[in-house]
């Protein structure tokens, strides 16, 4: 193959699974489909903040490819959740890739979950200390996604008519979730949501399966990326365009968690798997 094409496909599964976090191409973004619906039960009564940690295991082509680990801390009135990616095995060795985000705001019964800020910080063997960093300012009757002086992004920033009233990736999961629950998990529902990365804008289309293709104690979905602004055309290097579809089969628990148990995509025309390794109630309960 080559020992360029060797580091691409070595390379692009951690990339991939974190791209849509740090603003990358569509077939990353594929995962931001994917992480909208993690997200545990809101906490009942009080103002206390509970926190859920999830560990998971991607896959590609059947081999290990990154480890994730998803920090959920939820309130009666606000969320703050957390995302923290590490490649492992030979994209560890080509990439030393890792990224953590970061993203809060309110909830408010009824509405969607409304975001105050979302920052992600990256590594790569490339570039070092990349950051995205953006702030949620009203202005003319709208919420819109600005940057903050911290963000050092390479690409320019898209137009304000495709930062407004929007979401980021990681309350995007929020949203998300508030749809089903909103719906009593419904099968057929179907559910659209804006979101806006910090470089792409594009819907995340949401799809409860019908109920001949559900199973007891599961939740079926299907859900697609499509691109809206920011994304480039057929590369020549990969044969993997941005703004392919982007299709992800997703199993939830069925329950007021909605909590992830695999995702499924397709990642330079081979499959990537994502595995619920774990769930605890907390940070300390899950070293190791």
């Amino acid at each position: 193959m080559g020992r360029h094409r060797l580091e691409l496909s070595a390379g692009v599964i951690p990339r991939a699974i974190a791209r849509a976090i740090t603003g990358g191409r569509l077939s990353v973004c594929k995962l931001a489909a994917a992480w909208i619906t993690l997200l545990a039960g809101l906490v009942s009564g009080g103002a206390s903040a509970e926190e859920l940690v999830a560990d998971y295991t991607a896959y590609w082509a059947g081999l290990p490819a990154a480890q994730i680990r998803l920090k959920l801390s939820d309130a009666a009135t606000a969320y703050q959740d957390e995302i923290e990616i590490r490649s492992e095995g030979l994209p560890r060795l080509i990439t030393h890739f890792r990224v953590k985000a970061q993203a809060g705001g309110r909830l408010v019964p009824g509405r969607p979950a409304e975001p105050s800020h979302y920052d992600a910080l990256y590594d790569v063997r490339r570039w070092r200390n990349s950051r995205i960093a953006m702030r949620f300012v009203a202005h003319d009757g709208a919420v819109v996604a600005e940057r903050a002086a911290e963000d050092n992004s390479r690409k320019a920033l898209l137009a304000e008519k495709y930062r407004r009233d929007i979401a980021d990736p990681l309350t995007a999961f929020e949203t998300v979730r508030a749809e089903i629950a909103a719906h009593d998990r419904a099968p057929d529902t179907a559910f659209v949501v804006p979101v806006y990365d910090g470089t792409r804008r594009f819907d995340v289309v949401g799809h409860i399966l019908p109920k001949a293709k559900q199973s007891p104690g599961v939740l079926r979905l299907a859900l697609n990326l499509r691109p809206i602004a920011g994304f480039k055309g057929q590369s020549k290097v990969d044969g993997d365009p941005d703004d392919a579809p982007r299709p992800v089969a997703v199993t939830v628990t069925d329950d007021q968690r909605l909590l992830p148990i695999s995702m499924t995509l397709r990642v330079f025309y081979l499959p990537l798997v994502i595995q619920l390794d774990r769930v605890c109630p907390g940070t300390k309960e899950c070293a190791g």
